[in-house]
């Protein structure tokens, strides 16, 4: 059994949902906002441990968000599910390609059927045009893996009817576009010191957790610190939502760096 050992820095590359915030042409309070914190790119983060680097999902703002970075190296990125918000910054993974050769993908059966379909130029076997980045796909399930010195554990979630995955490596656990996680998924996600979760709004959603929504699950999980992501201008801004958190929750910004 692998030796678990707490050493990981997190960055919240991106913290906005679909559309990011502010929205194009939208008028909200919110997408108007002056405050660096209001300012959120597609949902993803960054999670280094000694000399390894781990991308979960690689959003369209994806080129945006590693110049803002001194990250010069990717080992492996895990997909949540197939959503363009979540993977349609594949082909900027280029300049990593171009130093370190193939990249390491991990992903549901799924979810690969779909990036290959999206980016066919990407995995055709002949007759590649130049230039164009090689993935090693790797075809993952609920079942734990290891990356580097580290155990990966997925978490099956439902977004609405869809089966995606969230992520748990050491106590860190990391779960965005969740509506339904069952008890036996709330389980393996014990004794984390940080939990990652999506909180869109206020009101409902029919596939996304809203802030009462997240709030109940982080007490079902109860971990040491929460931090809620994929967030909608439809949240409030953010200094106002702070204030009535919990103690122990706080929201994830854009660029916003963690160590456990």
């Amino acid at each position: 059994m692998l030796k678990l050992i707490t050493d990981l820095k997190i960055t919240f590359l991106g913290t906005g949902t679909s559309q990011g915030i502010p929205i194009i042409g939208s008028k909200h309070p919110v997408c108007l906002s002056e405050d660096p914190k209001d300012k959120r790119l597609r949902v993803s983060v960054l999670v280094q441990w000694a000399d390894f680097s781990v991308l979960i999902d690689c959003s369209p703002d994806f080129r945006q968000q590693m110049l803002r970075t001194d990250c010069t190296t990717i080992d492996a990125v895990l997909f949540t599910h197939e959503h363009s918000d979540h993977t349609a910054g594949l082909d900027d993974l280029r300049p990593f390609f171009y130093r370190q050769g193939a990249l390491d993908i991990y992903a549901q059966e799924r979810v690969l059927k779909s990036l290959y379909k999206r980016f066919d130029y990407i995995f055709v076997k002949e007759n590649k045009y130049p230039g164009v980045l090689t993935l090693n796909d790797h075809q993952i399930s609920d079942r734990p893996f290891t990356l580097g010195s580290k155990l990966v554990q997925p978490i099956n979630v439902l977004h609405n009817r869809l089966p995606i995955l969230g992520y748990r490596i050491d106590k860190f656990a990391y779960i965005t576009d969740a509506k339904t996680v069952s008890d036996a998924e709330v389980e393996k996600l014990k004794g984390l010191d940080v939990l990652v979760v999506n909180a869109l709004r206020i009101e409902p959603h029919v596939s996304h957790f809203n802030l009462e929504e997240a709030l109940e699950f982080i007490k079902r999980v109860n971990p040491k610190k929460a931090f809620l992501t994929h967030l909608s201008h439809h949240l409030g801004f953010h200094n106002d939502i702070e204030k009535i958190l919990p103690e122990t929750v706080n929201l994830a910004y854009d660029q916003l760096q963690i160590s456990i």
